[in-house]
């Protein structure tokens, strides 16, 4: 897979440097595993903390689905060495 650019907010929680989507993915559900954040009733759902708030623009929490978009928009695409 085309490895992909975390901006800083992103990077706060998955690293700086390019690496492909799968990747991201895998560290963004450490995360949220390692401090608890999946709802513990409605498991569809992530409760941000202060780091995931900063990526699900301010909203407390986002669905798994809506988390997906607003991972999306925290990727830089293409454009450097590697790319």
């Amino acid at each position: 897979m085309k490895p992909v650019m975390p901006d800083v907010k992103l990077a706060a929680i998955v690293g700086a440097e390019p690496m492909p989507r799968t990747e991201i993915t895998r560290k963004i559900w450490d995360y949220i595993k390692k401090n608890k954040l999946q709802d513990a009733k409605v498991r569809t759902k992530i409760n941000a903390d202060d780091k995931l708030k900063l990526i699900f623009d301010g909203k407390a929490s986002v669905s798994m689905f809506e988390m997906t978009r607003h991972v999306n928009k925290c990727l830089e695409h293409g454009g450097g060495p590697g790319f």
